[in-house]
C-alpha cells in the first residue's frame, strides 16, 4: 500500500498541476482527501519497518514481492506526448517515476529498507504483471467493476 499511495500522490500532483481546469480541480480535491491515506500508510510503514522479528520480516518479504512492479505505475501512456503538450499531464511518466523515486528514497534510507528496483520493462508495465499484482489490481478496482454502467 505504501508503494501505491506514494506513486498515486505523484500522479495526482502531476494531473493537478496540469492546465485543464476540470481535471486539475478534481485532482486538487483528491489530493486533499488522499492526504489522510498517506498519513495512515506512512505511520504503518514506519511502524513495521522499525519493528523487529516477524513484522519487519513480513514487510521485507512484501517489498521483495511487490516492489519490482512498483515503477510500472509510471508506464508511459498511449498518446502521452499529446497529453503533456496540451498541459493535461504536467510531465511525462518517466519524469514522474523519477520524482517518486526521489520522494521515497529518504524514507527507505532512514528505515534501512531496500528501494524498489528499476522497472525491468518500463514500456510493458500495463501488460507485464505477475499474479501478485493481478490480485492487488482486483482489490483496487472492485468498486468500479461492481457497476459497469456507472459513471465515475
Amino acid at each position: 500500500r505504501y508503494l501505491y499511495e506514494t506513486s498515486d500522490a505523484v500522479r495526482l500532483e502531476a494531473l493537478g498541476d496540469g492546465t485543464w481546469a476540470p481535471l486539475a480541480d478534481l485532482c486538487g480535491k483528491l489530493v486533499r482527501e488522499e492526504r489522510y491515506h498517506q498519513m495512515h500508510v506512512n505511520a504503518w510503514f514506519t511502524r513495521l519497518a522499525h519493528g523487529h522479528g516477524e513484522p519487519r520480516e513480513r514487510l521485507l518479504t512484501a517489498l521483495a514481492t511487490l516492489s519490482p512492479d512498483a515503477g510500472s505505475v509510471f508506464t508511459p501512456l498511449p498518446g502521452e506526448p499529446a497529453l503533456v503538450e496540451a498541459g493535461i499531464l504536467s510531465a511525462p511518466m518517466t519524469e514522474l517515476e523519477a520524482r517518486w523515486r526521489a520522494r521515497i528514497a529518504p524514507t527507505f534510507a532512514a528505515l534501512d529498507l531496500p528501494t524498489p528496483p528499476p522497472t525491468a520493462r518500463p514500456t510493458m508495465g500495463r501488460q507485464d504483471h505477475g499474479a501478485d499484482f493481478a490480485w492487488l489490481w482486483g482489490e483496487f478496482t472492485q468498486v468500479r467493476r461492481s457497476d459497469p454502467e456507472a459513471v465515475w
